[in-house]
């Protein structure tokens, strides 16, 4: 049975986001929406919008993001605002959550930019206030960062959402995913890469007394497919494509296909990825058409 494949949306498409998805979200399980405010002065997307707005116009589509930016949101708000989705969309919310990066925004918005060891603590300080927030009432938690002193969130989301983890840090960010994490999002580069992330999440998991095969892992990749190497350069050399960068899978469909099977191989038990030519569909069609089958 071949296995569940997310759509990831690239946070500039804007106005152009759901033209484009409707014409290619028949096959994918699931839609992975941005989270960014400001972007190296290009129109960008909110992201919460972009997904409560794509819960209700795509029915029986899983739909979360790639990731939420804990910073942005107060983590107890968030829960509220997950909770309320959940309900609203039947259960179809997943939270997909890491620890921001992006000094840009948190500038130009007002937000404070700590180290990132301080902004992974706060993301499981959010993680904890999520759970709090959906088992019972009221909730309290008193952490380093974050507190929250007799919280009611109704309706309670029935199921609590997934809470997917974004990040590879080694050190810090991989030992949330290990505590806290449902699904753990990896940007995926190349087999050998990937083996070793999931070693160290594995002695994190350790450390923990967590059960490394709980967490469900998504290796995620950008794809720049084409039918053939003549067309493929074709697409390269066009001014208005996404050149590939890091984690950018870039071959025809066999290509494609065998590079994706190895991060299934590996352990990856759902897929995400995103489509270079996007808002163009016709690499999003190939790719459902000639590669996810064989997945």
């Amino acid at each position: 049975m071949p296995i569940p494949v997310g759509l990831n949306i690239w946070s500039r498409l804007v106005e152009k986001t759901f033209p484009y998805v409707d014409q290619v979200v028949s096959p994918f399980d699931s839609l992975w929406m941005p989270d960014h405010v400001q972007y190296a002065g290009n129109d960008v997307a909110e992201g919460w919008t972009l997904s409560t707005w794509a819960l209700a116009r795509y029915p029986g589509k899983l739909v979360g993001h790639a990731v939420l930016c804990n910073s942005f949101r107060n983590p107890a708000h968030l829960a509220k605002m997950a909770a309320t989705a959940q309900a609203l969309s039947g259960g179809r919310l997943f939270v997909g959550i890491g620890a921001g990066w992006n000094e840009e925004e948190y500038n130009a918005y007002g937000w404070p930019f700590p180290s990132p060891r301080v902004r992974i603590e706060q993301l499981a300080e959010s993680i904890q206030i999520l759970r709090a927030m959906w088992s019972g009432h009221p909730a309290s938690f008193e952490g380093k960062h974050y507190r929250i002193d007799g919280a009611y969130c109704e309706p309670r989301p029935d199921p609590a959402p997934p809470i997917a983890v974004g990040g590879s840090g080694e050190k810090y960010l991989l030992r949330v995913v290990a505590e806290h994490a449902d699904w753990w999002n990896y940007i995926y580069a190349d087999r050998e890469s990937y083996a070793h992330k999931q070693a160290v999440l594995q002695e994190h998991c350790k450390a923990v007394g967590r059960d490394y095969g709980e967490i469900v892992q998504i290796p995620h990749a950008g794809v720049m497919i084409a039918q053939n190497e003549r067309e493929l350069q074709k697409m390269k050399d066009r001014p208005d494509m996404r050149p590939p960068g890091a984690g950018t899978i870039v071959g025809t469909p066999e290509q494609v296909t065998e590079k994706l099977r190895e991060a299934i191989a590996q352990g990856g038990d759902r897929l995400v990825v995103n489509l270079l030519d996007a808002p163009r569909p016709e690499g999003t069609w190939l790719f459902a058409a000639a590669v996810m089958p064989h997945l």
